[in-house]
């Protein structure tokens, strides 16, 4: 999905972006779900981070506001030629090269500060030892696989003796890079704009003034809910209880409210007078497909008394497709009988 906030660009269902992030919460009210971690922490879920994760109500909202549109982003990668691919991992190994220079300038930081002599001679020769026998060992898998090419490559270096960069042609990273033990971190773009094959945006053409003038949208762009759903690429609502969630998640955020998800509180969702981060929820509202659906007195209860248990009135809301409208219930329990 993109979308355009005045000239921030396209927003995914994932959002990196901080000012869009923000522009979203200040000017839309939506919230979205962090769900970035740390490398070496991802387990936690207490303080999480960016990407943004939006949910399928405020992904129909923005489109259906006309903030948003969706893209079927398979189609709108194209073939890349050899030269965008060439230059895709050119810009690839500069990182790598960068990497290992910065791991080499710190080894070398680290040997100063310890005297100029980080090991010992001792150590420097089991280091040795141990490379050459790394060296000896892929030469002997190469040999069992048949490749001749590998057993002609050079040894493997360690940070110490990794080529710098400006020595290396930058059209291909050289074995000694891609054969070093020290690790390096593949980088994974975000979004697909940094792509130079992708092409998500209406095209245009030049008028003989100059200025670009656009014209229609490509097939894979669609600007509402009802063609991406007849081309296959967004399905949702697609159930009577999916259509009463979009349906009162509109209306409550037309109201002026933020949303939030309740599934924490027994609800669909959180609703809250002002931004989250300022304010508590007022209400935890759960989502009734429509005025006829049956509603059992044990359910009123439990809605009931577990409103008050998290100091919040719990709120049923109905929603009546034909009407296109919604009709709220406030539950709180009284504390008598």
């Amino acid at each position: 999905m993109t979308t355009s906030l005045d000239d921030t660009g396209p927003i995914p269902l994932r959002v990196s972006n901080k000012i869009i992030i923000a522009t979203l919460r200040s000017k839309y009210r939506i919230c979205g779900v962090l769900s970035g971690t740390l490398p070496h922490l991802s387990q936690q879920n207490v303080f999480l981070g960016i990407p943004l994760v939006l949910t399928p109500e405020e992904t129909v909202l923005l489109v259906n506001i006309g903030a948003a549109h969706l893209i079927d982003d398979h189609t709108a990668h194209s073939s890349p030629s050899s030269s965008q691919l060439t230059a895709w991992s050119n810009h690839q190994n500069q990182l790598i090269r960068a990497q290992l220079v910065a791991a080499e300038s710190k080894l070398a930081e680290a040997a100063k500060a310890g005297g100029g002599r980080a090991m010992s001679e001792d150590a420097i020769r089991k280091r040795a030892a141990r490379e050459e026998k790394k060296r000896k060992e892929r030469e002997a898998t190469a040999a069992a696989a048949g490749s001749d090419d590998l057993l002609h490559r050079a040894p493997s270096p360690t940070i110490a003796t990794s080529v710098p960069a400006a020595s290396t042609p930058a059209s291909q990273p050289s074995t000694q890079e891609t054969k070093s033990d020290t690790p390096y971190t593949i980088v994974v773009p975000a979004s697909s704009r940094e792509f130079e094959w992708y092409a998500p945006e209406e095209p245009s053409a030049l008028s003989n003034e100059g200025p670009v003038v656009p014209l229609a949208y490509p097939k894979f762009v669609y600007t509402s809910i009802a063609d991406a759903k007849a081309a296959g690429v967004w399905a949702y609502p697609s159930t009577p209880f999916e259509k009463a969630r979009c349906g009162v998640f509109h209306d409550l955020w037309s109201k002026g409210y933020f949303m939030g998800g309740g599934i924490k509180f027994g609800g669909e969702y959180l609703v809250y007078p002002g931004d989250p981060l300022r304010y508590h929820s007022h209400f935890t509202a759960t989502v009734i497909e429509s005025p006829e659906a049956l509603l059992r007195p044990m359910e009123i209860v439990a809605h009931g008394r577990l409103g008050t248990a998290t100091k919040k009135a719990h709120l049923l809301c109905s929603w009546d497709d034909r009407k296109s409208k919604a009709e709220y219930l406030s539950i709180e329990w009284a504390g008598f009988g």
